[in-house]
């Protein structure tokens, strides 16, 4: 069992610290606390410790920690900075020497310490340079051997940062760490928890992190015809918008181009448009919309819904026809296509046959063939270059471990702590009320209307049908950006969507084909904050293992029925 983290899921500046932090994270006992990346401002100067292992028992233990590179002559220490060229002083043991007494003596300041019994309490430095080897006699009069832990002492770190605090001041002991601990990561008593705003925090990392992800757009620069495939939460959609708009307005050394961007769903064209319009108008694609707004756009009439042969044979074959006479003012340069493992392989002509050039004409795929949620399975009749995403970086880890049984494999849980997943167990005939409950649960926690969605996987809500019956389609996702309202919506129809809060309601008993790809879309659309309603045994049967996850996760919230 692992220690008290403070955060769970520490950002690090160097490969040495995150390679030290989990050793520790991995050998540290239940009842050590460990943070990482402390700051800390006095009346003097500003402080930073690289860790803080709060070890009842033994004391407090201040670590800092030195990458390869480093080395000490004659009693000073140095450090290789690459981007330099050359060899710089530091001083480690300063460091964490300063920050050590500068820690203490906050905590003995703090009111809620003076008001306690615990005095003081034994406290210590230390350094680890995890990739660096020292010399057998190396001894500083600041930091003998055992204050220091080098490449060949990480196997018993823990024992070893344990063995470093050494005076006779009293360590602290369970209770004592517990306020210490409460002290240094208090974030103070402004304002009361805000669940939007712990939210909020999460975005933000979550959209630095896609931006860092977004450098697989640069791998890309001189080729033209790529598949990106990731998971749920991978950052697809936010890559193929971040592609358009850098084709449309020109990248490396390339003139702008005419860029259309597709999807298969009303609801995230609608979407997509939404975000074009807040472009410069010089960085926009051509067009913007679904397979079928493209027919509409050429003159081709929809066909019914219920016609599979319309929309599979016919319609590409009219496509086709259409593509062919399009004037060169009309072709376009590059498509880029999200959630396109939902597309037929007889779109794909169409698309080619509209290219301005189709040896070299662009065409950019985003897919997941987990979320597969239609009998189609069509690839375009050319090569494409495979490109992985393999971070899930928009969901939070509790709710990302409840569908990863269902996502590829390998995927890394990159997306910070959050709330923990709620499972409401109840039968497929009461699910949609208990759902209703759970939304009215989620706004008493203080979620706004506009944050929450609820989605169902079997009949659609009556509220969703209301609202499209009243406001046809495009009215309909209109509201999907309204602040006060709470949207309903189906699986089917929010593919490459998300909401900070859903309540996935599995109003079906699993049997129906493609079952196990709606479950995995429907589990994957929160980003923080997810409730899922339902007969166990239905969800059984996306696999097992989602509904281990979804008990082991969370205890179930109160039902009405």
């Amino acid at each position: 069992m692992a220690p008290l983290l403070f955060p769970k899921d520490p950002q690090f500046q160097t490969m040495s610290e995150e390679a030290v932090w989990r050793r520790l994270r991995d050998t540290l006992r239940p009842e050590d606390a460990l943070i990482a990346n402390y700051r800390l401002t006095d009346a003097d100067k500003d402080h930073e410790a690289d860790l803080i292992a709060v070890l009842p028992g033994v004391g407090v233990i201040v670590i800092e920690v030195k990458g390869s590179g480093t080395t000490c002559r004659g009693g000073q220490w140095y450090m290789w900075r690459e981007r330099e060229g050359r060899e710089v002083p530091i001083s480690p043991v300063d460091q964490a020497r300063n920050a050590r007494y500068a820690i203490r003596d906050y905590v003995q300041s703090d009111p809620r310490w003076k008001a306690s019994s615990h005095g003081q309490f034994r406290m210590a430095h230390t350094v680890v340079a995890p990739y660096t080897a020292l010399d057998e006699a190396f001894h500083l009069p600041d930091c003998p051997r055992w204050m220091i832990h080098d490449k060949t002492d990480q196997d018993d770190l823990a024992q070893r940062v344990r063995g470093v605090a050494r005076d006779s001041v009293k360590a602290p002991d369970e209770a004592a760490c517990a306020l210490i601990v409460e002290i240094l990561t208090s974030k103070g008593s402004l304002a009361a928890p805000d669940v939007e705003g712990e939210s909020d925090e999460r975005q933000d990392r979550a959209d630095r992190l896609t931006q860092e992800q977004a450098l697989i757009l640069d791998v890309t620069r001189l080729l033209r015809r790529v598949e990106v495939r990731g998971g749920a939460g991978s950052g697809k959609t936010v890559l193929a918008l971040t592609q358009a708009r850098q084709l449309a307005r020109g990248r490396s050394g390339r003139k702008a181009e005419r860029v259309a961007l597709l999807c298969y769903s009303l609801g995230l064209a609608s979407h997509f448009r939404r975000e074009v319009a807040g472009w410069n108008y010089k960085h926009r694609p051509a067009f913007v919309g679904t397979f079928e707004a493209l027919a509409n756009k050429w003159g081709i009439e929809s066909g019914s819904r219920d016609d599979p042969d319309f929309w599979e044979v016919h319609l590409p074959l009219l496509m086709s026809e259409r593509a062919a006479q399009l004037p060169p003012g009309e072709r376009f340069d590059a498509f880029v296509v999200d959630e396109a493992q939902d597309f037929a392989e007889s779109w794909w002509s169409p698309l080619l046959a509209a290219l301005r050039d189709e040896a070299d004409g662009g065409l950019f795929l985003y897919s997941d063939a987990n979320q597969r949620l239609f009998q189609r399975f069509g690839n375009p009749p050319v090569p494409l270059v495979p490109l992985m995403l393999d971070h899930n970086l928009r969901n939070t880890r509790q709710i990302a471990e409840v569908f990863h049984p269902l996502a590829p494999s390998g995927m890394r849980l990159k997306g910070g702590d959050g709330p923990e997943v709620v499972f409401v167990p109840t039968s497929v005939d009461d699910a949609m009320d208990v759902a209703d409950d759970q939304v009215e649960s989620l706004l008493d926690e203080g979620w706004s209307p506009g944050s929450i969605a609820l989605l169902t996987t079997g009949r659609r809500h009556p509220e969703q049908t209301s609202r499209q019956e009243h406001d046809g389609q495009d009215g309909y996702w209109a509201t999907f950006d309204d602040p006060d309202l709470v949207f309903y919506g189906h699986v089917l129809g929010f593919k490459g969507l998300e909401r900070r809060a859903i309540v996935l309601c599995v109003n079906e008993d699993g049997t129906k084909d493609r079952f196990r790809e709606r479950i995995y879309v429907g589990l994957s659309r929160a980003t923080d904050r997810l409730i899922v309603v339902g007969d166990a045994d239905a969800i059984a049967r996306s696999d097992a293992e989602v509904v281990k996850a979804l008990r082991r996760g969370a205890q179930p919230a109160a039902s009405t029925t």
